[in-house]
């Protein structure tokens, strides 16, 4: 029998590994044993900048500050301004991992891409302020707000856990707007992930694509079946952005 709450599954990987297209192929596998719902849990900050930038009046002003702040690693603490604008794609990455946890409790199984860390401070999906580092009290109390929120967050551990493994050149060609470096340390950092010990499934992600999607497919079957879910004819799936 599975547990009271159904399945959070979430698939992670190295920008370039090949994500997106995971999920989008995992949640026609996942609604198959149930009611599901995607949900991206990244930070999205180019999103959120070319969606603000169509606003009216201050649009482009705003989207400029955002591209200029963009959430990236950082080695001292930032002015107010900058830390204001990392604290606002904290709250609105809280808002969708409260959604999820939501979704969940209704009773939907959850696909995830990417997921909350605090292992490796300053990595993908971790915290942006450095920790230990001098700052006004305002951006320093900022910065413990952000730990307490992805502590809390990555308290919540994956069912499962679809991990990407992709080699850089690999990941270059599939993204070269990217920095090679920035692509070198996400890709170094995937394997280090544990993700407080859950149940982790390694994916070679440099084969071809259909090679890719069928053994994350047979990874989450065999975690759902495992767990006593079978297929059902009256699943039903939603997408959230």
């Amino acid at each position: 029998m599975h547990s009271k709450l159904p399945p959070l599954i979430a698939v992670i990987g190295s920008d370039g590994s090949g994500k997106s297209t995971v999920c989008e192929h995992l949640i026609t596998c996942v609604e198959k044993y149930g009611p599901a719902v995607q949900v991206h849990l990244g930070k999205q900050a180019g999103n959120v900048g070319r969606a603000v930038t169509k606003l009216p009046l201050m649009g482009k002003s705003v989207g400029k500050v955002i591209e200029h702040n963009k959430v990236k690693t950082a080695k001292a603490l930032p002015g107010p301004g900058p830390a204001l604008v990392i604290m606002l794609f904290v709250v609105r990455r809280l808002l969708r991992f409260r959604h999820m946890l939501s979704c969940r409790r209704r009773g939907l199984i959850i696909l995830t891409d990417r997921y909350p860390q605090v292992q490796i401070p300053g990595a993908y999906d971790g915290t942006v302020f450095p920790a230990n580092i001098p700052g006004s009290p305002f951006v320093s109390w900022l910065a413990e707000q952000e730990r307490r929120a992805f502590r809390w967050m990555a308290s919540v551990k994956p069912d499962l856990v679809i991990k990407l493994n992709v080699d850089l050149d690999v990941a270059i060609a599939r993204k070269p707007d990217h920095k090679p470096e920035s692509l070198a340390r996400k890709i170094a950092i995937t394997p280090q992930l544990t993700f407080g010990g859950a149940n982790i499934v390694d994916i070679d992600a440099n084969k071809p694509l259909n090679e890719v999607l069928a053994d994350a497919e047979k990874a989450v079957n065999e975690y759902m079946q495992s767990h006593g879910y079978h297929y059902t004819q009256a699943a039903k799936s939603a997408t959230s952005h």
